[in-house]
């Protein structure tokens, strides 16, 4: 099952998608210069491809990607500002 939300970050909206698969949940929050993923996704495609990339894990939900501790940063979100000690809302928020 695919379930696509808006997510407000601040005072802008961003695009969330969960995708349910067998044994997990893949989750993506697309904003305007970049995207906020789970650790089913992986940050190295995004440095290959030049994409604004941030990871966080152990997350069930959008709110719990909002609330979590980047675990990686794409070089490209490295030049947003976007650091590893930031919150997935703290990398939307420079992302939107």
């Amino acid at each position: 099952m695919i379930e696509l939300k808006k997510v407000r970050v601040l005072d802008k909206e961003a695009e969330g998608v969960s995708i349910k698969t067998n044994h997990t949940v893949a989750l993506i929050i697309r904003a305007r210069k970049g995207f906020l993923a789970c650790g089913y996704f992986d940050v190295n495609v995004a440095n290959k491809v030049g994409d604004v990339a941030a990871i966080v894990t152990g997350v069930k939900d959008f709110e719990g990607m909002l609330n979590a501790k980047l675990v990686a940063v794409s070089r490209e979100a490295k030049k947003l500002g976007i650091t590893k000690d930031m919150t997935g809302k703290d990398a939307l928020a420079l992302m939107s």
